[in-house]
Order: structure tokens, then sequence, then C-alpha cells
């Protein structure tokens, strides 16, 4: 199965921006895939998603400040976060469902503070 890897994700100032980058191991043209993150002591949360064909839809707390993005090519999904907020402080994971089950990354921090 496509193995997935998060990256880029660190310490930011509330108002600042970050990339994070979901490499996958394989192909990736025939998945759906998504963004979830997990705050500490809450459940996780759908952030994003993007279809094979480039359709995109977001959670209603990131609406209109964060954009996910596919290249097929390098087989690697983005999640562009700007005006970040502490509340956005979460693990955050890459996500696909191979058709038997739900394929998750390591998960990548971003913590968001003055």
């Amino acid at each position: 199965q496509v193995q997935l890897v998060e990256s880029g994700g660190g310490f930011v100032q509330p108002g600042g921006s970050l990339r994070l980058s979901c490499t996958a191991s394989g192909s990736i043209f025939n998945f759906n895939m998504n963004w979830y993150r997990q705050a500490p002591g809450k459940e996780r949360e759908l952030v994003a998603k993007i279809s094979t064909g480039g359709t995109t839809n977001y959670g209603n707390s990131v609406r209109g400040r964060f954009a996910v993005s596919r290249d097929n090519v390098k087989n690697t999904v983005y999640l562009q976060m700007n005006s970040l907020k502490p509340e956005d402080t979460a693990v955050y994971y890459c996500n696909y469902y191979n058709g038997f089950r739900n394929i998750w990354g390591q998960g990548t921090l971003v913590t968001v503070s003055s």
C-alpha cells in the first residue's frame, strides 16, 4: 500500500503562514486525498480534501484561509495555511481511503503562538 509522510510543520506566530506537504511512496492519482488535524484533548477533524479531479472542500473553521492542492507527478499533496490562529495548533495528518481501509501518515505538528 502507498505510505504517506507529512512535513512542513513548525512554530509560527498568529497571522503567519505555513505550507504542509504530504508525500506518498507511490501514485496517488486514483485517490481522493484529505488533511485532518487533532488538537490536544480534541477529536480528529477534517480540514480539507481534494478529489482525484481537483475538487476541493474545507472545514468551516479554515475556509478562506487554507488551500489544498495536489501534484500527481510528485505524488504530493499540499496544504497552504494562511492567517494562522492559535486554535489552528494541532497535529496535521494526511489521509486517503484505499477501498479497504484508511491510510494515515505519522502527522506533523503545527504550533501557532505568540
